[in-house]
């Protein structure tokens, strides 16, 4: 079984992964013991046959929107039956994208309540719904922003013994332009970001100015760059204030990710 001392040079807990740029079978190849699969929609979803190969020797947990049909507890939750003995998931509220409009007029409150009763060693996913995740008392699931460091230390000394873990898009590279076209856009979707961004400028490597000045400082607040060594001092920043997981999700490609993680 592989050891979380063997991803020594990142530091990095547990790694992500989109089904829709690779199969999951692909976490075979990095060195993590904890695999974290996202959600892109129904279509995407793996099988779980695949699921419960990986689950042999590693943790696999499972993004379940709790508002989309097949993972909505107060409604059809036909997909939960899917999901193999051993695999966890991670409740979340559901990215719009990936939601109808039906889907996405639904409450959550009453979703992810419920739906954590029947799964009480779910994650849960906090973006959006903060204070409604909180009130689950399950491991806390939060996207890696700007202000995150400073929230955790905030939780830990307000009395919270619960998990918390951290996602972060992650580029194992020192090269600007390419950190820039990786994630680039993922930061300028922030809104703190976006507002401060020139009208229309590029949010990948061809961005120059003040938006390149902008976003070379706001992919670094909402990602882990650089390489390999200054990710670890990152993620040892981020266990000092109170993180007990940190997740990284490749956004080079996994092949990038399985040359230096």
């Amino acid at each position: 079984m592989l050891t979380s001392a063997d991803a020594a040079v990142t530091g990095l807990d547990a790694v992500a992964l989109k089904p829709t740029e690779c199969r999951v079978e692909r976490a075979a190849d990095l060195p993590f013991e904890t695999v974290a699969v996202d959600y892109e929609g129904r279509e995407h979803l793996p099988d779980a046959e695949s699921l419960a190969a990986l689950a042999e020797d590693r943790e696999v947990l499972v993004t379940t929107p709790v508002r989309a049909d097949g993972f909505d507890p107060l409604g059809d939750d036909s997909l939960t039956e899917w999901l193999p003995p051993g695999v966890r998931r991670v409740l979340v509220a559901g990215h719009p994208a990936y939601l109808s409009a039906e889907e996405r007029a639904r409450a959550v409150a009453p979703r992810l309540g419920e739906a954590f009763e029947r799964a009480p060693d779910a994650w849960v996913g906090t973006e959006g719904v903060e204070r409604v995740a909180l009130a689950t008392g399950g491991t806390q699931y939060e996207l890696l922003s700007r202000t995150t460091e400073r929230d955790l230390r905030s939780l830990r000394d307000a009395g919270l013994d619960a998990d918390l873990a951290v996602y972060a898009p992650t580029v194992l590279t020192d090269d600007e332009d390419a950190i820039l076209d990786a994630v680039g856009d993922y930061a300028a979707r922030r809104k703190p970001v976006g507002r401060a961004l020139p009208d229309g400028a590029p949010t990948d490597s061809t961005a120059t100015g003040r938006a390149r000045e902008v976003l070379s400082e706001a992919v670094r607040d909402y990602a882990l760059v650089g390489s390999p060594g200054t990710v670890r001092e990152r993620v040892a920043d981020l266990g000092d204030a109170g993180a007990t997981t940190v997740v990284g999700y490749p956004a080079r490609g996994v092949d990038a990710f399985a040359r230096q993680a």
